[in-house]
């Protein structure tokens, strides 16, 4: 079985870090090339390309992309009830959650008649982007749509592929009607983060673009992002660490790794403990279940690429979970808000034995579209923050200008911007000449 190979690392020395702190690297040699090509093509011929790629990446001709009125309603019909109930659910518990980062900002007088403040507005225009590969990520349109709506975005695209028959997964129409999402365009891939980075017909140019997907889509997001775009953070595979002591219940490891290996191939689980004994037992518990998942054979392949380190020192083990800088990070142990408290790099963090991560992937009402590959030490997951963009403002009172401006000429001569000083000399004179006559 695969996950004979998912090594077991006993107290590894720091030095050892560097290669455990590692991702599954793909060969991704001519990718950027190949994705640069089909953007080339797809801002050059725009619908024809669309068309054309369309064809050839999903297997389906499309004349017309965008989703009809009529595929809606029966999306409605399809979706199972039951299912339709949990979407409502996770929805509401999402909103809630985004909803209440909401922030009022205080004007702040820096000085005597110096006024500052500062303005947070929407981005008026997203483009979401839904995978539709090997499983149908409706949760994603919650995660994305949702936010973007409590933000107050004026323009909400969301661009997922047909499948074979050029038809959405219903269940991503319905998680679209309740977040409300009415622009959706049966593209995918690359030629899907083209058309909302160039405006490609029938979809419009947005400002920034959200969402996962393979590393087709991620090395498309990047090219984009350099010219014409802004992009949510960039991403790779999926990644969970877990840390658990004699506390936590070995089902319930062997289940939260497998519930990441089985994303994909590319995908890395990590257990740290103090105990061997809680090691086998794991490898044990994860033989067991990997029997009865449907994606077994994806699971397989992601444990290559994983590992169990056991640890003794609970401070290397926090100096590790650091350095690592998890997507997910699960703390099944005795003291885990006291461990909690020291995480600095982590995507989203998942306290004590009854929090599994698919709890924040689906419905507890954080967001699932997290940093990979080492960059929560640098970027937030998604939040409402990320739909919006901040405007300062400034206000100078007369009095307030003659008690700053002496600072701001220095300064200016200093850097030799001679304008930069006149623009405050000129008015300062302007000031005494209108003494002077009063």
């Amino acid at each position: 079985m695969g996950n004979k190979n998912m090594e077991i690392i006993i107290n590894p020395s720091r030095s050892l870090w560097t290669g455990i702190v590692k991702r599954p690297v793909q060969d991704v040699t001519g990718l950027y090339k190949n994705v640069q090509d089909v953007l080339f093509e797809i801002k050059q011929n725009g619908r024809e390309a669309l068309k054309k790629y369309t064809l050839q990446f999903d297997g389906i001709y499309m004349e017309n992309f965008e989703v009809t009125e009529e595929e809606f309603t029966k999306a409605k019909k399809q979706t199972n009830p039951d299912l339709k109930k949990a979407i409502n659910k996770a929805a509401k518990n999402i909103e809630k959650f985004h909803s209440a980062q909401k922030t009022e900002y205080n004007k702040i007088e820096t000085s005597h008649g110096i006024t500052c403040w500062q303005k947070a507005v929407p981005i008026e225009k997203v483009g979401l982007y839904i995978p539709g590969g090997t499983a149908p990520l409706f949760s994603t349109v919650l995660m994305l749509a949702i936010p973007a709506n409590v933000a107050g975005c004026r323009d909400i695209v969301l661009c997922t592929p047909p499948d074979k028959n050029g038809e959405i997964h219903p269940a991503i129409l319905y998680a679209s009607m309740v977040a409300n999402v009415k622009k959706i365009f049966k593209i995918g891939g690359i030629q899907a983060i083209g058309a909302m980075a160039f405006g490609t017909n029938p979809v419009q140019k947005v400002n920034k673009i959200f969402g996962p997907g393979n590393r087709y889509v991620t090395a498309a997001k990047q090219l984009v992002s350099m010219n014409d775009v802004a992009i949510d953070m960039p991403a790779g595979p999926s990644e969970v660490m877990v840390v658990a002591d004699n506390t936590a219940k070995t089902e319930f490891i062997a289940a939260d790794l497998l519930s990441q290996a089985e994303h994909g191939i590319d995908s890395q689980v990590i257990l740290i403990t103090d105990s061997k004994d809680i090691a086998k037992k794991v490898i044990k518990e994860i033989n067991i279940q990997i029997e009865n998942i449907p994606r077994k054979k994806i699971a397989e392949e992601s444990l290559k690429s994983s590992m169990i380190i056991v640890m003794k020192d609970i401070k290397e083990t926090r100096a590790l979970i650091n350095e690592y800088a998890p997507e997910h990070l699960i703390l099944s142990t005795a003291n885990y808000h006291k461990l909690a408290d020291k995480v600095i790099n982590a995507g989203s963090v998942f306290l004590g034995n009854y929090t599994p991560e698919s709890a924040g992937d689906y419905a507890s009402g954080t967001n699932h579209t997290l940093p990979t590959n080492g960059w929560a030490k640098s970027y937030s997951g998604v939040n409402l923050d990320s739909f919006m963009k901040k405007i300062t403002f400034q206000e100078i009172s007369e009095k307030g200008l003659e008690s700053i401006g002496p600072t701001i000429e220095i300064m200016a001569e200093a850097e030799n911007l001679a304008s930069h000083k006149n623009a405050v000399s000129i008015r300062l004179k302007d000031l005494k000449a209108n003494k002077r006559r009063t």
